[in-house]
This record gives C-alpha cells, sequence and structure tokens, in this order.
C-alpha cells in the first residue's frame, strides 16, 4: 500500500473523540490535530443554541480549516413523534435552533436523532408517531436545503431507539417525510447490532445516503474489533458510496462523565483521541486500497514509476 496515494475522500471526526466539549480552552488542540491529519470536517457535540456564541467557534473552525457538522436531538418536552401538539411543535422549533446554529456556524451538515429522543426504548414506536416524526423531520430538512444545510438523521440500534434501527426503516422514513433533501447516516457501530450484512444495508440506503460513519463494535480503535472496516469500506467504494465519511470512537478517558453515562461508555479503550484519528486513516486509507478504484490507482502509480 503506498501512503502517498491521494485519499480523495470527505473525511470527519467526533470532536468527542479527542476532547470531551467545545471548550476553548481544548478547542484549538484538537482542531490543529484533526487538520494536520487531513480531516476536513469536524463533528461537533450537540451544542445549546441558546447558550453557544457562534462567532468564536466559527472563528477557531476557521483558523484551522474545518467545516463544522452539528447535532441536533429532541427531548421529552420536546419532540416531534409526539402526541401532544405542544411537545411536537416544540421538537420542531428546537430543530430549527439547531438549523440556525448550523448556518450561523458555517455548516453546511446537521445530524444527529432529530425523530425522536434518545433514551432507552420500552416499546415498539407507534406508526403514527414515525408519521408524524417523518414529516416534521422532512420539513425542517426541506427549510435547511433552502439555507444550504443537508439534514441526516442517524439510525440506532434497538437500545437507543425504537424509531428507526436498519437502514430500510431508514428509507421508509425518508419516503414518509415526503422531502427529497432528507438523508440517512449510517453507522457500522450500530449496523453490527441490527443488520445482518452491512453492505447488504448500505445499498439499501445507497439512494438517500448522505453520511457513512466508522465505529468498532468495542468503540475504541478502528483497527481491531468485531467488523471489518477495511471490506466495509471497499464493498461501500465498490457500490458507489461517495458521500462523506465520518469516524467515531468513545472513551470514559476523554468524555466528560454525564456523557459517558448517557452513551453507555463504561470503560476506557484509548487515552489518546489524537492517536485514534490517526489508525482511523490507516484503515481507511486500506479500505480505499481494497476498492477497485483503490487498486486502480496503485497500477497506474507503478506504471507511472516504472
Amino acid at each position: 500500500m503506498n501512503p502517498d496515494l491521494d485519499l480523495d475522500l470527505d473525511l470527519a471526526c467526533h470532536l468527542n473523540v479527542l476532547v470531551p466539549d467545545a471548550e476553548p480552552v481544548r478547542l484549538d488542540g484538537a482542531l490543529a490535530t484533526l487538520a494536520d491529519l487531513g480531516y476536513r470536517r469536524v463533528v461537533l457535540p450537540p451544542l445549546d443554541p441558546g447558550e453557544t456564541d457562534p462567532a468564536p467557534l466559527r472563528a477557531a473552525l476557521a483558523r484551522h480549516g474545518l467545516a463544522p457538522i452539528t447535532i441536533a436531538g429532541q427531548t421529552p418536552d420536546a419532540d416531534v413523534s409526539s402526541d401532544e401538539p405542544e411537545v411536537a411543535a416544540a421538537g420542531e422549533r428546537a430543530l430549527r435552533a439547531v438549523l440556525e446554529l448550523t448556518v450561523a456556524l458555517g455548516g453546511d451538515q446537521m445530524n444527529g436523532v432529530p425523530y425522536g429522543v434518545f433514551a432507552h426504548p420500552t416499546a415498539p414506536v407507534p406508526t403514527g408517531r414515525f408519521d408524524r416524526a417523518a414529516r416534521a423531520v422532512g420539513r425542517v430538512a426541506d427549510e435547511a436545503h433552502e439555507r444550504g444545510v443537508t439534514v441526516t438523521f442517524e439510525v440506532l440500534n434497538r437500545y437507543e431507539t425504537s424509531v428507526v434501527n436498519t437502514a430500510e426503516r431508514a428509507m421508509e422514513l425518508v419516503d414518509r417525510s415526503g422531502s427529497d433533501h432528507l438523508r440517512i447516516h449510517l453507522d457500522t457501530f450500530h449496523m453490527a447490532v441490527e443488520e445482518a450484512d452491512l453492505n447488504a444495508a448500505i445499498r439499501t440506503a445507497l439512494p438517500k445516503l448522505g453520511y457513512l460513519e466508522l465505529g468498532q463494535s468495542g468503540r475504541g480503535h478502528l483497527g481491531s474489533g468485531a467488523i471489518d472496516l477495511p471490506a466495509v469500506i471497499a464493498r461501500a467504494i465498490d457500490d458507489g458510496y461517495e458521500g462523506r465519511w465520518g469516524v467515531e470512537a468513545f472513551s470514559r478517558a476523554v468524555l466528560a462523565e454525564p456523557v459517558a453515562d448517557t452513551l453507555a461508555i463504561w470503560r476506557s479503550p484509548f487515552q489518546d483521541g489524537g492517536e485514534i484519528a490517526e489508525e482511523a486513516l490507516r484503515v481507511i486509507r486500506r479500505g480505499w486500497s481494497e476498492s477497485t478504484a483503490g487498486r486502480r490507482a496503485h497500477r497506474l502509480a507503478r506504471g507511472a514509476t516504472t
């Protein structure tokens, strides 16, 4: 594998891989690390639009040439899937507030779980709530499109939501949304729980897939775990995926304790997030090199040097 070959993929890394929050005292160092490694984007942790001054954060991102991806979510008193009209309306307002913050930060992508509350579910979501959430998220996605922002929703495992757990269900949500602009966010960590075949799931979502996030079974090092990430990457590229890629890993040694508790991160698989971000690039490069495009690039490179 030739490390000098250009890896022309649009890569993002979650900020919480490196630091617990977006506070200025830690932010510049983390952004510098990601920029030096070659990442183009950084996924910010969930921010409260009412408590966030976008100007210094936008300036820090600009200093390092990184574009932000924001995360939107819902709460019990602001949930687009709710049967209570006031709560559902509050949920939609909350999504629009994150959209405004995304625009203020200069971002063009809003990730997250916009369709319901991130919590341990105790029952399947009723059809009415699913449809209501889909339509609300679709309305926000259409408004976001007019502002130059793409809304992507993450497909989670059964222990974090009962709304959307599979690529097939995600495609159903897009269809019910009525939006031509809503996109799907798949994460290999969650897919390994729910999907019988990760690449088949990627192919299912491919027409609406906007973000493919790479995470290992243990939430730590991408180079070791139950998921053959290079094989997933190679097949996704060969199947025609041309969207953005994300890197995500979590360690209790890095996260703030309340966040670690919420995400059920009980262990510390790593201490240095910079090393994780660097290792992830090697995993991605290996996957790209095993794809048809990567093998072709290697052949051309060998031909150019003979």
